[in-house]
Formats: structure tokens, C-alpha cells, sequence
């Protein structure tokens, strides 16, 4: 059996601790190393999830000789720097999405991960769910028959705090970049790259975008409509129609959930999934996979694709300053 990879943690926070209760779930990693500028937080992160290397810098932690992979999951700003980091000490990395805050960062992150002929990816976990493999399967079968539409939503109310990293403008806030992305992702694996984009931004208390609805066009004729707002729940669904049939995933498509396929004679079928955890271990393993197999990119996540979707969140919220 293969080594599991061995993870090198930057940042302690929310998503860093989903990842390392994962990562409990498989054989293919283990976390032997976490840094973090505050002492206690490190302290915490590495006490809570048994992790034996502790470092009180980036630096330190890019350094240690155990760490083989680094998963960077500090806030959108510091993503390009600390993977840049990373990869100038030979390290492979997985970047939390969004990747970076604008596609000309992503290029340059890209750009040196080639150069050193090492591994970066995307953590946009919602690629490798079971779920969402199975749609990828359907279609490539043409289950669907031609795709007309995906329709997509991303919703979360949160207290209004301007600390708080998605109202916070120094912390990356926003919606799109932090919610938006995964409907945008989604959509981009389904149809690709929009040839057109049409937004409405709405600002939230802090200046930061609250709420974006989005069209995209694509060259084929097809069409998304996707919407995101930090300022409310909403029912966070995702469907994608095709010629002869449509898919209809359930609530909180982004995280592990089941879907149904109906005709467009009116058949159903359902597809459900036996998962564990929140799902972000499906993405680790790919990880593995890739490393072992001496892939340097993943083909369900490819580092093309994220610049893409860079981009095309790019050309989104150049509608909020179009707007005011």
C-alpha cells in the first residue's frame, strides 16, 4: 500500500479543522505538521488533532523535511503568497478556494507549480463527492442528452459583524468569492467557460458584495443562472436540464447529498449516497492519487479550469464597481 501523503496545515481555523476530522476518515494522509502566527491557535489545532510538528511561522512550516504536501487555508489574500511559499521549498499544495482573489494571482501560483513540476490543485472538495462523480458520469454518457441550463444557489445568513471574514474587505469578504464560487465552479463543470456574463451586485454593509445574481452565456446556446448572498439561507440547489433529461440535486448541493434524474417523459430515478463526515477527504485522496501516480494536476479539478473560473468571478464583480 502506498505512504499516506503527509500534510503540512497552514491556518488553524474553520476549514482547516474540517479538513483534519476528514483526514481521519482515510489511509491516504495524515497531518504531521500545522504553523500558525498565533501560538495558542497552533497549540489548539495540533492538541485537538494529534499533530506532532508545531510551527509558529509559515516559513518554519514550508521548511519541516516531513511535510510533503501543504494544504493553505488562511484567508483568500494571503492564498497566493503562502502558496508561493510553499512551492519555492519544493512542497505540493492544495490552495482553499477560492484560489486566490483574482485570476492574474491563480496564474502566477500556476505558473510556479509547472516551473517546479510540482502538484497544486483547488480545494474545491464538491468535485470529488460521490455525487457529483456520478453526475460527471452521467454526463459523459449523454444521459442528459444536449445541456440547455444550470441553475444554481448559494445562500448563508451571517450576523452582521465587520470582523467577520466574509463582511471584512482586508479578509477577502464578499460573496462570490467565498459562496459564489462553488455554483460558478459547478457550472463550469458542467458547460465550461461563459462567453458572456451579466451580473446585479448588491453591496453589503461593509461595501463588500452581499448578494450577486448571475447569467452566463455560453457559445453552444446554453445558460446559467446562478445566485449567491451572505444575507439569507436560501434552499442552496442545483439542477442541471438537458434535452432528455434533467438532473435535480438536493439541498446543500456543494456537500455530500444525493440527486435525482427524470426524463423528460416524466421518469425518475434516484441516486443516493453513503458518505461520512462533511466530505472534504474525497479531495485528499484525489491528492494522494495524483502524487502517487506522478500526476502534477488532477483531471476532475485541472489548474486551467480554476484560472478560468478566476476569471469569470472576475468579470463578475467588475459589475459591483460598474454599478455604484
Amino acid at each position: 500500500m502506498d505512504e499516506p501523503v503527509r500534510w503540512g496545515v497552514i491556518g488553524t481555523g474553520r476549514i482547516a479543522q474540517t479538513f483534519a476530522r476528514d483526514l481521519q476518515l482515510i489511509e491516504q494522509g495524515v497531518i504531521v505538521a500545522v504553523g500558525s502566527r498565533s501560538s495558542d491557535s497552533m497549540n489548539q489545532y495540533a492538541d485537538a488533532f494529534q499533530v506532532p510538528g508545531r510551527h509558529d511561522s509559515y516559513e518554519a512550516l514550508v521548511a519541516d523535511p516531513t511535510v510533503e504536501a501543504v494544504y493553505v487555508a488562511t484567508p483568500h489574500p494571503m492564498h497566493e503568497q503562502n502558496a508561493l511559499l510553499a512551492l519555492a521549498h519544493g512542497k505540493h499544495v492544495l490552495v482553499e478556494k477560492a484560489f486566490t482573489m483574482n485570476a492574474e494571482q491563480a496564474r502566477r501560483v500556476v505558473a510556479a507549480a509547472r516551473e517546479r513540476n510540482l502538484f497544486a490543485m483547488e480545494a474545491m472538495w464538491t468535485r470529488f463527492l460521490p455525487h457529483v462523480v456520478a453526475i460527471r458520469e452521467l454526463l459523459a454518457s449523454q444521459a442528459l442528452g444536449t445541456v440547455v441550463a444550470v441553475h444554481a444557489d448559494h445562500g448563508k445568513w451571517f450576523e452582521s459583524d465587520p470582523r467577520f471574514r466574509l463582511f471584512a474587505p482586508e479578509l477577502g469578504g464578499g460573496a462570490v468569492l467565498d459562496l459564489g464560487v462553488y455554483p460558478i465552479s459547478f457550472a463550469s463543470m458542467v458547460l465550461g467557460t461563459p462567453s458572456s456574463v451579466q451580473a446585479t451586485v448588491t453591496p453589503s454593509f461593509t461595501g463588500v458584495d452581499g448578494q450577486t445574481s448571475m447569467v452566463f452565456g455560453y457559445e453552444s446556446g446554453a445558460q446559467a443562472v446562478l445566485t449567491c448572498t451572505s444575507l439569507a439561507r436560501s434552499a442552496t440547489r442545483a439542477s442541471i436540464v438537458g434535452t432528455d433529461a434533467r438532473i435535480d440535486v438536493d439541498g446543500g448541493f456543494y456537500g455530500p447529498t444525493g440527486f435525482s434524474l427524470t426524463s423528460r417523459t416524466g421518469e425518475t430515478t434516484r441516486y443516493d449516497f453513503a458518505t461520512q463526515g462533511r466530505g472534504l477527504h474525497y479531495q485528499a485522496a484525489e491528492v494522494a492519487r495524483c502524487l502517487r501516480s506522478g500526476e502534477i494536476e488532477s483531471p476532475a479539478m485541472p489548474l486551467d479550469e480554476t484560472i478560468a473560473i478566476m476569471a469569470t468571478m472576475d468579470r463578475v464583480l467588475a459589475f459591483q464597481a460598474s454599478q455604484a
